[in-house]
């Protein structure tokens, strides 16, 4: 070892010293057009696409667990990427923030008594310390944190925006209430409820006005946890239908919420996603989400009653084959249509044991009320009880009972179904189970009793629809429903709107009050941010974990100082009270890339003249399709549908009022693999610390004791997370890049191997060395001409680097350089040629920028190499003149020759069965001989 050998503490004296000079040079820093971050964007033009690139990582949020090797993965590759372009002479806006507010601080603030802003501060600051040690090429002034207050200023704005407008179905967008009021007011539109807007009073055109909101209030369905006491989001309830936190029982509860009118833009989210270069995996997750169906709706009359089941049903072909119906337990029908006693003639298996509907009704919705939707629809076992009442059959006047299952959602479709058991799986399973009748309306020759049938076939046993094929008897009965007044056709979705409230202290509190009458009114936008008021107790009013019945108090509801306030609102001073619930995590993560744009504006919330050239529409780069968005938006594939869909929402409604210029916030989407690691497991199957483990004697051992080996995620619930700090520490951060980078293709998920980071850190060893004399220090390049095929291998890989870089194949770029190194290396043992180092510099510079930036300022560069130029390939040395091909006999290789381009078929032929180690494996003249050409010679003896 030597004081000028490329060591760990070398490489972090390095690495301190340039991010320290980054700084300084404010090297990554991006302008603007306007306002405060405004610059000069006339130099950047240099082989980038209208001279800019947008380029964003997931929201990160900052948990106090810190980093593990695996969470910079994607951050290390859009790193590269902007590296690149920025060398390339692109105006690269790239910068990171944090999601900062949610339950994982508030439920910490709760356990010990800190604020959850100081935890939050106190995480980011450790998050930012450990990225920073990275080398991430970030524009520090654009830094933001969704629990800033001047950052949540803006998204209680953008509320109030959404919430003050309503889609126009006819212009297919959203347009401003005062709009909408307008043309009531005038008479070219009238109340979509059929009352007259001239004899309402001013509440009752507030309901009315209400009622179109893309935000408003609803009794809605939610997922209750009394344990936590809050509504939680579906994703934040397990499979079992317990809380993901805490594992408290989550119960189906309807409560009076906040909700985002998301399904007015279901067919525009789902269109849109054609004009996206997104993957088709998470495209087809969108849609599969949204679920747009077309079929009819259908009216199934209760006799004695002016009441009718409405139904929804993609297959009305089938509907003479519907022998009952099921409702949600939570269908509004379900009390009215509840007997007060069962038939005679009952079959006990519809009863669930019960004495009477009644009961039977009751015992089964306290027996599912903790299960989860998820866990409805997986449920194998169908169960269900009978109401005791019975729904008509439109098309032949049949009554069919009417039964309530779980496997029946109330937040899709309409809450029942028509059950059509010889043609559906799940209605298959409950008819076999209760006893019901199967009847086939489409041919098959396997019978429908053993097994539903799902496929294609003429219809039978249907009327009037007898021996038409599927499609055609859609059609048909659409029709003769329409004429009947008995359904419609139309297009149903399994998107439901966005419940927008939780009952937690930390979190956006809505700009909302209430009057005495309990309606709700916005609050001036001059009078914005409603900031979090300072309380001492930051739990929710928490209740037995079993008690279904509870009813949520939000901690924001103990800060009666600062719910009670008075106000003018434009009629006088009026007492209010403000809203209790604050927003969900989602929000600030919704429209984020926005304020990136212009972070440090007071007057608005981005400058459009600042959107549109970040994110703005590039016909000419893209094509006349392009929606606009940033340019490269890379995170995990865990995000492809909530946050993706809410920011696509929110960006639309931005969009339609004339705020932006893109119709999507992400043109361009790429979801990174996740790195994973080797986990273990003691005899009680509690996992152990990965790094305390010992590998002896072909077992694997803790503490003395064998444990079992599994391989996962990596993550702290497997205690197999590794630090970047600590590889940092011990190899440099160049060399954890480099590894991270080079494991496999960038999309893929691949395994950590602590072991093998040695191996990136040998490769940069070797570069090092190109440059500098490990004994004297001393640079060692010369400026010899390089030899023709250095100069050839060289530009061969500045041509390949170039198009991985640009692709994101990351680990391929990392080895061509590896490959020119070497041949560098063993080259030229005394010194290699200038002209090809620096070159080689350049190259590793975006995946190890460090030590590029050490050895390019020893070559005697004074200026940094962050901003370029990124080499360019020579065109007339990419042309190769020899070809190597490889020699089969019998189908193995033998030998290789290596032969000119343009060399014709016999003189190949010839050279290979003149070749020294084919000779003697013939005898005489080959049968056959076969030649692809510049691929390879088959002989056949």
């Amino acid at each position: 070892m030597t004081e000028y050998r490329y060591t760990a503490q070398l490489a972090g004296e390095i690495e301190e010293r340039w991010q320290r000079n980054w700084n300084d040079n404010r090297s990554f820093e991006a302008p603007n057009p306007v306002g405060p971050l405004a610059g000069d964007l006339s130099t950047f033009a240099r082989g980038a696409a209208s001279g800019k690139l947008f380029i964003q990582d997931m929201f990160p949020y900052p948990s106090g667990a810190g980093l593990h090797v695996g969470h910079p993965l994607g951050f290390i590759a859009s790193d590269v990427y902007a590296r690149f372009h920025r060398m390339d002479g692109a105006n690269v806006l790239h910068t990171m923030g944090f999601d900062s507010f949610g339950l994982p601080a508030e439920q910490y603030a709760v356990q010990t008594g800190t604020h959850p802003r100081t935890t939050t501060k106190a995480n980011i600051e450790r998050y930012l310390a450990q990225i920073r040690r990275l080398g991430l090429g970030h524009d520090e002034r654009r830094r933001v944190a969704t629990t800033d207050l001047e950052f949540y200023r803006w998204t209680q704005w953008i509320f109030l925006q959404i919430y003050n407008a309503w889609y126009d179905t006819d212009l297919g967008r959203a347009r401003r209430i005062d709009e909408l009021i307008a043309e009531f007011d005038s008479g070219a539109r009238t109340p979509a409820d059929g009352s007259v807007w001239a004899d309402l009073d001013s509440a009752g055109r507030a309901t009315v006005i209400d009622g179109y909101r893309l935000v408003y209030q609803s009794d809605s369905m939610v997922n209750w946890c009394p344990g936590l006491g809050t509504v939680l989001a579906n994703e934040e309830v397990t499979a079992d239908g317990r809380s993901d936190r805490g594992n408290f029982p989550v119960f189906r509860k309807r409560l009076r919420q906040w909700m985002m009118r998301i399904t007015a833009y279901s067919d525009r989210l789902i269109d849109d996603l054609d004009l996206l270069d997104w993957p088709d995996k998470v495209k087809a997750m969108q849609q599969n989400w949204i679920g747009r169906s077309r079929g009819a709706q259908v009216a199934f009359p209760v006799p004695g009653s002016d009441a009718a089941i409405e139904v929804f049903t993609t297959r009305p072909d089938t509907l003479f084959g519907a022998t009952y119906m099921v409702l949600a337990p939570e269908h509004p029908l379900v009390d009215a249509l509840t007997a007060d006693s069962w038939p005679a003639d009952v079959d006990e298996r519809w009863t669930g044991g019960a004495a009477d509907p009644a009961a039977a009704i009751e015992q089964y919705r306290a027996g599912i009320a903790a299960k989860s939707d998820l866990e409805r629809q997986e449920n194998k076992e169908k169960t269900g009880v009978f109401t005791g009442g019975y729904a008509v059959n439109p098309v032949d006047g049949r009554q069919i009972p009417v039964f309530i299952a779980d496997y029946v959602l109330i937040g899709y479709g309409t809450g029942a179904i028509m059950a059509v058991p010889a043609h559906d799986p799940r209605d298959h399973e409950f008819a076999t189970a209760f006893g019901l009748p199967i009847v086939e309306v489409i041919g098959s020759e396997q019978g429908v009793l053993d097994a539903a049938f799902t496929g294609d076939g003429a219809i039978v046993n249907s009327g009037f629809l007898d021996g038409l094929r599927v499609d055609a008897a859609k059609a048909t009965i659409i029709e003769w429903l329409e004429k009947q007044g008995a359904g419609t056709g139309t297009v149903q979705y399994k998107l439901r709107d966005w419940l927008f409230a939780r009952q937690r202290y930390w979190g956006e509190p809505f700009p909302i009050v209430y009057d005495a009458a309990g309606e709700p009114h916005p609050i001036p936008e001059a009078d914005l941010p409603v900031a979090l008021p300072e309380v001492a107790d930051f739990a929710p009013v928490s209740f037995d974990p079993d008690d279904a019945d509870s009813v949520p108090s939000p901690p924001l509801a103990k800060a009666t100082d600062w719910v009670n306030v008075d106000l003018d609102l434009g009629d006088g001073l009026q007492h209010y009270t403000r809203d209790t619930n604050v927003m969900p995590q989602w929000a600030g993560s919704s429209w984020y890339q926005l304020r990136y744009i212009d972070p440090t504006n007071s007057e608005q919330f981005c400058a459009k003249e600042n959107e549109a050239y970040w994110m703005g529409p590039q016909t000419d780069v893209h094509g006349p399709d392009d929606p606009g968005g940033l340019d490269l938006y890379v995170g995990g594939v865990e995000h492809a549908v909530l946050h993706l869909l809410y920011s696509r929402f929110w960006h639309k409604v931005l969009f339609d009022l004339g705020y932006v210029t893109s119709k999507e916030p992400y043109r361009k989407l790429y979801n990174q693999g996740m790195i994973q690691a080797f986990a273990y497991t003691d005899a009680r199957g509690v996992y152990v610390p990965a790094e305390e483990v010992e590998e002896r004697d072909g077992g694997f051992f803790y503490e003395g004791q064998p444990v079992n080996r599994e391989y996962g995620k990596m993550g702290k619930s497997l205690k197999n997370s590794v630090a970047p700090d600590d590889i940092c520490r011990d190899y440099g951060a160049d060399t954890l890049r480099v590894y991270e980078l080079s494991m496999g293709p960038l999309d893929q998920s691949r395994p950590w191997a602590t072991k093998d980071v040695v191996g990136a850190q040998r490769f940069l060893q070797r570069v090092w060395r190109l440059v500098v004399d490990e004994e004297t220090g001393e640079v060692r390049v010369t400026d010899a001409a390089p030899s023709e095929s250095a100069n050839k291998l060289l530009h061969k890989t500045i041509a390949g680097v170039r198009d991985d870089y640009a692709a994101l194949r990351d680990n391929t770029a990392v080895a061509k350089l590896i490959e020119l190194t070497n041949h560098l290396t063993k080259e030229y043992a005394k010194g290699a040629p200038r002209d090809v180092v620096e070159p080689l510099l350049l190259m590793l510079a975006p995946v190890a920028p460090h030590i590029a930036e050490e050895l390019w300022g020893r070559l005697g560069h004074t200026a940094p190499l962050a901003r370029g130029p990124f080499p360019v390939a020579d065109a007339a040395l990419l042309v190769e003149d020899t070809v190597e091909i490889p020699i089969q006999v019998k189908g193995k290789v033998r030998s290789r020759i290596t032969i000119a381009v343009d060399a014709d078929e016999a003189s190949v032929t010839a050279t290979a069965l003149a070749d020294e180690k084919i000779a003697p494996l013939l005898d005489g003249e080959p049968r056959k001989v076969i030649y692809v050409p510049g691929k390879m010679i088959n002989i056949v003896p």
